[in-house]
Order: C-alpha cells, then sequence, then structure tokens
C-alpha cells in the first residue's frame, strides 16, 4: 500500500442517495413464502421483491386498508 492517495481529481458516487440500507424487519412466514414462490417463477430474489413491491407502494402513495372484524 502507498503512504499516501491522492483523491484531488476524484467525485462523489452519483449512486450514493440510492444505496440500499440493511435492516432487520419481522415478517410472517406465509409472506416470506409468498415472495420466495413468486421468486422461483420469476428469477427474482426474494429480498428483491420485496424490496420492489414496497418501492410500487411508495410511489403510487398506496395507503393500507384494513377492516377489523371482531372475534366472535
Amino acid at each position: 500500500m502507498r503512504e499516501q492517495y491522492d483523491f484531488s481529481e476524484s467525485v462523489q458516487n452519483p449512486y450514493a442517495k440510492k444505496l440500499k440500507k440493511q435492516i432487520t424487519i419481522r415478517l410472517d412466514e406465509d409472506v416470506i413464502e409468498y415472495f420466495k414462490h413468486l421468486s422461483e417463477a420469476n428469477g427474482i430474489p426474494y429480498q428483491n421483491l420485496i424490496n420492489l413491491y414496497l418501492k410500487d407502494c411508495t410511489v403510487n402513495h398506496k395507503e393500507l386498508k384494513l377492516e377489523w372484524t371482531p372475534k366472535s
């Protein structure tokens, strides 16, 4: 390794703001299995499919509609 490096002509990474952030999230097993099945059918890693679905929700401003039914 060199003792010093010259970064005077370096440029900032244009994709730095688009980098993904690793998080921990708890999902139901059936949800994971659903995306794994889609993954096998489409040849896309299931984590990417989940990200694409959530990205679509954010881009299209989808809102969750929940209906709570009381237990009998």
